[in-house]
């Protein structure tokens, strides 16, 4: 069994911002005929599919971001689950607008849904996938990720869900190293250095012709 969390606000005065954009991946996922509706259970709207033979629970916190990890140490709790078999969702304003990050474990990055649900299970060791939604300015981080995407940002989110969503579903049905290749891409090709300029080689010639020995007056040359 598979717990997917996304992280946001309850209610319309959040709806559409940059904190809930956990909440756009759930509903993105939760639009496929298969799931069913949503209900309210352990202080969330919880629904409930199957995939790849694995029954799956898509999640949407009511506490507020803050309070995060009661739902999700409620739902670990009751299915007798552990804290691999979760995958969380959410924002982060230190990546790029749309860049996916995923990671095993780790810091919860200042995020404070992250921070709680950590302080609840007392553990870091659950998947967490994070969303770039753009950088605030110095000082500004609380009324940015609280604040609504521009239009013309609209566009890049939309397909950040949608990548989201698709990585969601390489982890149900392939693993973790599997979601991560997904979600997060290749590695960066390695820096090749710029190519010796004229100037350069010459330089470098002439150092080896220094280093070489002439042959004295008279000596023989060596047999070849």
């Amino acid at each position: 069994m598979k717990i997917v969390v996304g992280l946001g606000n309850p209610g319309a005065k959040y709806s559409g911002t940059r904190h809930n954009v956990g909440f756009e991946v759930i509903d993105y996922l939760a639009a496929a005929p298969a799931v069913g509706t949503f209900r309210t259970a352990f202080s969330a709207l919880v629904a409930e599919t199957t995939e790849a033979g694995e029954k799956v629970l898509l999640a949407k916190p009511e506490t507020f971001m803050n309070l995060s990890g009661r739902t999700v140490r409620g739902l670990i709790d009751f299915y007798k689950l552990t804290a691999a078999d979760v995958m969380v969702v959410c924002d982060d304003f230190n990546l790029p607008l749309g860049k996916l990050r995923i990671r095993a474990s780790g810091s919860h990055g200042g995020q404070n849904g992250l921070r709680n649900i950590q302080d609840c299970l007392g553990t870091d060791t659950f998947l967490r996938l994070r969303i770039g939604v753009g950088q605030p300015g110095p000082g500004e981080a609380v009324d940015f990720v609280l604040s609504r995407f521009k239009p013309g940002e609209r566009a890049t989110v939309e397909q950040a869900v949608a990548a989201a969503a698709n990585a969601v579903m390489v982890w149900i049905r392939q693993g973790t190293s599997a979601c991560m290749n997904a979600a997060n891409g290749p590695s960066e090709p390695p820096k090749h250095k710029p190519p010796l300029s004229q100037e350069e080689r010459d330089r470098r010639r002439d150092a080896r012709k220094l280093k070489k020995p002439e042959p004295e007056p008279g000596t023989p040359a060596a047999d070849s």
